[in-house]
């Protein structure tokens, strides 16, 4: 009985030290992988379907700004400076479509680090941590947002958004290592599984 426990104690602590190890690793690429993209994200007045409707016209007008803007753009740096020197354009650009369809609400853009749920654009699942984003908030802000990777860009390659073509794809591979890249493919997210743990309990 002794040397069950024994066996039961260390199988626990194995259990223990490898979840924590892939818990480390997992936080670590979510970290790296972050670090070497900016996300795009507009978030609507609300949640009505004119509102909707609207935030997808500003996405649209944003993008059909900034497409020549990063087509060249093959540097994380750049593409910051980029869009920081546009950010008064993009206001203006969001300004237009709102005015346009008859709308007062006010908008605001801004580069910053902002707090992101797991999500899944096109083929890729990127894990939830926090990220740089150009971040467009209309109105309130308080209805469901869109958002996609705008470096490396794949928003703006087709005007078929969350499907994602081989340049864009290929862009996206140039910014992570083979590791971080597959670590995203939908389906194939790294998660914890306690193996050992389970086995322990199947042993007790």
């Amino acid at each position: 009985m002794k040397r069950w426990i024994k066996t039961g104690i260390l199988l626990a602590a194995a259990a223990l030290i490898c979840c924590g190890i892939v818990q480390f690793r997992q936080q670590r690429m979510t970290e790296e992988i972050a670090g070497k993209v900016i996300r795009f994200h507009v978030r609507a007045n609300s949640d009505r379907e004119k509102d909707q409707d609207l935030k997808l016209k500003v996405r649209d007008a944003i993008g059909a700004y900034m497409q020549p803007v990063l087509s060249g753009i093959s540097d994380i740096n750049a593409s910051r400076q980029a869009i920081r020197e546009r950010l008064p354009q993009i206001t203006q650009t969001a300004e237009q479509v709102i005015a346009r369809e008859g709308y007062t609400y006010d908008v605001s853009a801004s580069l910053a680090v902002t707090d992101f749920p797991e999500k899944t654009y096109g083929s890729y699942t990127f894990p939830a941590g926090r990220y740089e984003a150009l971040e467009v908030v209309i109105g309130a802000g308080s209805g469901h947002n869109w958002w996609c990777v705008m470096y490396p860009n794949l928003c703006f390659f087709n005007s078929v958004y969350e499907v994602v073509d081989e340049e864009a794809e290929e862009s996206l591979q140039r910014a992570l290592t083979p590791e971080e890249y597959e670590s995203l493919m939908e389906g194939k997210n790294y998660k914890v599984k306690f193996a050992l743990w389970e086995k322990l309990q199947e042993l007790l």
